[in-house]
Parts: C-alpha cells; sequence; structure tokens
C-alpha cells in the first residue's frame, strides 16, 4: 500500500477531536517547513553585519544611559 493510500486509511478510523488534532499538525509541518533553520545561515555574513552594527549600537546605547542618567538628576532635583 503507498503512503498516501495508508494515510487516508488511518484518517477513516480517527475520531472528530483526532481529526482536529491531525490538522493542527499538518499547520505545524507547514509552517515548519516554510522557516529557514538557524544552522543554514551564514555565519560569515552574520559576523559581518554584527561588525557593521555594533559602533552604532554603542551609541545608541550610551546616548540612552545619558538621557537615563539625566532623568534621574532631574527627578533628584524635584
Amino acid at each position: 500500500m503507498n503512503l498516501k493510500k495508508e494515510v487516508s486509511s488511518q484518517l477513516d478510523s480517527l475520531s472528530e477531536a483526532e481529526l482536529h488534532q491531525v490538522i493542527d499538525r499538518l499547520a505545524l509541518l507547514k509552517h515548519k517547513s516554510r522557516i529557514k533553520p538557524a544552522r543554514e545561515y551564514d555565519e560569515d555574513r552574520l559576523a559581518t553585519l554584527y561588525r557593521e552594527f555594533a559602533e552604532e549600537d554603542r551609541e545608541l546605547a550610551e546616548e540612552g544611559m545619558m538621557e537615563y542618567a539625566d532623568g534621574l538628576a532631574k527627578g533628584d532635583a524635584d
């Protein structure tokens, strides 16, 4: 018996609740098949992107900390 016929045969014997579970699992399988696994990403490309944005990220973080410190100082002055 081929695989599709076997699946069909098995589906015929399931209850309504079990069929809902099958539908949920099929949706999950379809979703997973569309997602590129992390192990397939180009690590060299990611490292390059990290280096390109590291300085900007650091500057933004420092700026945010300065604004936070200014806000604390203003709060203490009140």
